[in-house]
C-alpha cells in the first residue's frame, strides 16, 4: 500500500511505496501556506487509510472467498471492490455534517474516500484537491493493473503484499524466471506477486525433490529434512508443501491453503480449531516429558504456533522457505549424484578436500558442472509435470 507523509522542510505532501528493493517516493502536492501541521498530518493519515482499504481489495479478492451468496464474505468483498467507482467523486463531493448528523457508509473503501474528501473540504484548497484526486486515481489504476497481473510502475508495490489468490499470468512469469534460475533470481522478489511466485516455487521444489530422491533413496517429502543435516535450513514449510503435493494437492492448492491460513491468523482468527487442539496436546505431552528432566521447562521452546508462516508477511516468508528447500535439494544432489557422460556411465563424484579430481576439475569447476547437471534434470522434471501448475 502507499503511505502518505508530510515533508515539513518543503511543505509538501508526499507518497511512498515499497518496490521490493526499497521504498520510492513522489511529491503529490505542495501544501497551502499557513496550513497547520495537524491538518496536514490528518490528510496524510486519511490518504494512507484509503490506500490500505483499497489494496485490501487486491489482497482479499471476492473470488477467493468461500461463498458469493447474499450476506456472505464474498458479497461484502465485492461491494468493497465496486466502491472504487465512487472514490473520486467522494473526494470532491464528500458526505458532510447536516443538522448535526453525518451519513457514514458501511463500505470501508467508500467511507475512507469520504474521510479524505472531508479533510480536503475543510482545507478549502482547490489546487490541493485536484492534485490529491489525480494521485488517488493513479493509486486505483495501479491496483487494477496489479489485478491483471501487471506489476509495473506503481503497481509494483504488490510484490510486498500477500494475496489470497494467485494470478495465472504472474504464476507463468514466475515459472519462466525459475526455469532460467531454479535457485530463484532477485526479480522473483521485485517483479512478481509473492503468492504467485510461491506457487511456481512449490512446483520447482517438487521437481527438485523428485530428482534428488532418486539419488538419495528417500521419499521426496523427506529430502529437505535430510538436507538440514548438511546445512541449517527452514525445512518445516517446504516439507509440509511437499507432503501436501504428495497427497495429491497441486502447487496452487498447497501454497494457497497455507497462505490463507496465515492471513486468518494475522486477523486474529483460529483457522483450524481441531489442528490447534492437536498441537496443544503434542505440546502438553512434550512439556510433561520435560518436567521429568528439569524443574522449570521453557515454554517458549515448545514451538506452539498457529501457522508455520510469519503472519505479517506469509507469502514472502513461504517463498523464501521454498527457495531454501530447492537449495537443500541441491545439497543432497551434490552429495549423492554422480556425473554421467553421454553414455550414462557414472564418473567420479567430485574432488576431495584437496586438489582436482580424476577429471582434472578443481572444486569450483566441479560445482559448476554439478549445478548445471542438477538444473538440467530439475528442468526436465518440472516440464514433465507442468500440467499441475496450470
Amino acid at each position: 500500500m502507499t503511505r502518505y507523509a508530510v515533508d515539513r522542510s518543503r511543505n509538501a505532501l508526499i507518497a511512498s511505496w515499497n518496490t521490493g528493493l526499497g521504498d520510492t517516493a513522489a511529491v503529490v502536492a505542495d501544501l497551502p501556506a499557513g496550513m497547520s501541521t495537524h491538518d496536514a498530518l490528518a490528510l496524510a493519515r486519511a490518504l494512507t487509510r484509503l490506500s490500505e482499504v483499497c489494496w485490501r481489495c487486491y489482497t482479499h479478492p471476492a473470488s477467493a472467498a468461500g461463498s458469493q451468496e447474499p450476506g456472505s464474505e464474498g458479497e461484502r468483498r465485492q461491494a468493497e471492490r465496486d466502491a472504487f467507482a465512487v472514490v473520486l467523486t467522494a473526494l470532491t463531493r464528500p458526505n458532510l455534517p447536516s443538522d448535526g448528523y453525518l451519513a457514514r457508509s458501511f463500505v470501508r473503501v467508500e467511507e475512507a474516500a469520504h474521510r479524505v474528501g472531508r479533510a480536503l473540504h475543510a482545507l478549502g484548497s482547490a489546487e490541493l484537491t485536484t492534485r490529491v484526486t489525480i494521485d488517488v486515481a493513479a493509486e486505483l489504476a495501479a491496483i487494477e493493473q496489479a489485478e491483471l497481473g501487471n506489476l509495473a510502475e506503481r503497481a509494483r508495490q504488490a510484490v510486498a503484499l500477500t494475496r489470497e489468490d494467485a494470478s495465472p499470468v504472474q504464476v507463468a512469469q514466475a515459472n519462466n524466471l525459475l526455469h532460467d534460475d531454479p535457485f530463484g533470481p532477485e526479480t522473483l522478489f521485485t517483479e512478481i506477486d509473492p503468492a504467485a511466485a510461491a506457487v511456481a516455487a512449490a512446483h520447482w521444489l517438487d521437481a527438485a525433490a523428485t530428482v534428488t530422491a532418486e539419488y538419495a533413496g528417500l521419499p521426496a517429502a523427506q529430502i529437505v529434512v535430510e538436507a538440514d543435516t548438511i546445512e541449517a535450513l527452514p525445512h518445516e514449510t517446504p516439507t509440509l508443501v511437499l507432503e501436501l503435493m504428495a497427497d495429491g494437492a497441486s502447487p496452487r492448492q498447497a501454497v494457497m491453503s497455507l497462505i490463507r491460513e496465515a492471513l486468518r491468523v494475522a486477523e486474529g482468527e483460529i483457522p483450524d480449531l481441531a489442528q490447534l487442539r492437536q498441537r496443544i496436546d503434542a505440546a502438553e505431552r512434550l512439556l510433561a516429558q520435560w518436567r521429568e528432566d528439569q524443574r522449570e521447562p521453557r515454554l517458549d521452546a515448545l514451538g506452539l504456533r498457529l501457522t508455520p508462516l510469519d503472519p505479517a508477511r506469509p507469502a514472502l516468508d513461504l517463498l523464501e522457505d521454498l527457495l531454501s528447500g530447492i537449495r537443500g535439494c541441491w545439497l543432497l544432489y551434490a552429495e549423492y549424484a554422480t556425473e554421467r557422460d553421454e553414455t550414462g556411465v557414472p564418473q567420479e563424484e567430485g574432488p576431495g578436500e584437496e586438489g582436482p579430481n580424476e577429471e582434472g576439475l578443481d572444486e569450483e569447476e566441479w560445482r559448476e558442472r554439478r549445478t548445471a547437471s542438477f538444473f538440467a534434470e530439475v528442468r526436465q522434471a518440472a516440464a514433465a509435470r507442468r500440467d499441475r501448475l496450470l
